[in-house]
C-alpha cells in the first residue's frame, strides 16, 4: 500500500507508523463520554480518516482510506485536520 505524505509526497506504507482511526476527542470532564471514546469504539468497514506518522520526515498525517479495498483517497497534514 502506498500512502501521501503531505510533505514527502506518494511513499511506501512501511515508512510509516499507524497510530489509530483520527477521532475527536470528547470535550469537558472525565465521564462516560471519554470511557466510550478510550474503550468502546467501532471497527468500521469502509472509508476511514487515520492517523499516521511518516518516520523519515517526522511529520503526522491524517489519511483518508476505504477498510475493505486500503484504497487511499488522500492525506493532510494532521494540523489542519478537524
Amino acid at each position: 500500500m502506498r500512502l501521501a505524505c503531505p510533505h514527502c509526497g506518494d511513499r511506501d506504507s512501511r515508512e510509516f507508523t499507524y497510530k489509530g482511526v483520527h477521532l475527536a476527542p470528547p470535550g469537558g470532564d472525565w465521564g462516560p463520554a471519554w470511557d466510550d471514546y478510550l474503550h468502546l469504539r467501532d471497527n468500521p468497514a469502509g472509508e476511514t480518516r487515520d492517523l499516521w506518522y511518516h518516520d523519515p520526515c517526522g511529520t503526522w498525517a491524517v489519511v483518508t482510506r476505504d477498510t475493505v479495498t486500503h484504497a487511499v483517497a488522500g492525506s493532510i497534514p494532521a494540523r489542519e485536520a478537524r
